[in-house]
């Protein structure tokens, strides 16, 4: 691949990958149906121009795996989370993008073994740096490599 196709191809994902929060962002707050959910982001989010911003055309397919795969392994990913957070936090303590970066990552540490770790946990301190300071960066860097650490290590495949 061209080194301009590969940065096309990065953006791309990284854009899927921000709007995937930002939909099951809405998705909690609004209890949207998933195939309404995902309509209306291609419809009328993926790349598209709102109030004179031009959004970055995300790859769907790539959106779409992770909006649905944390659709239906919700609860698996919210175990996985929440016995990496310290003691004194829940899952429920978290505010709600910080739920969905997480999930969103999560998903991608177990479901998406093609994309490298160090990727997956560099894109979603990218996704938070849209939403959070740098403490809550250095929040999602410890958590997911924590996660990446268990679910990714050689010992966990056997």
């Amino acid at each position: 691949m061209a080194q301009s196709q590969k940065r096309l191809h990065k953006n791309a994902r990284s854009a899927a990958r921000l709007a995937a929060v930002q939909a099951l962002y809405q998705r909690e707050m609004e209890k949207t149906s998933l195939p309404i959910l995902l309509d209306e982001f291609h419809q009328y989010r993926l790349g598209a121009t709102i109030e004179d911003a031009t959004y970055t055309k995300a790859e769907p397919a790539f959106f779409d795996d992770i909006v649905r795969g944390v659709g239906a392994r919700c609860e698996e990913i919210d175990t996985v989370i929440s016995e990496n957070l310290s003691e004194r936090w829940s899952l429920d303590r978290l505010d709600r993008p910080m739920r969905q970066i997480l999930r969103a990552g999560t998903y991608e540490l177990l479901a998406r073994p093609d994309v490298p770790t160090a990727t997956v946990i560099s894109e979603y301190i990218d996704v938070a740096n849209a939403f959070y300071d740098r403490q809550e960066k250095n929040f999602v860097n410890g958590l997911l490599d924590t996660v990446a650490k268990k679910l990714r290590s050689p010992s966990s495949a056997s």
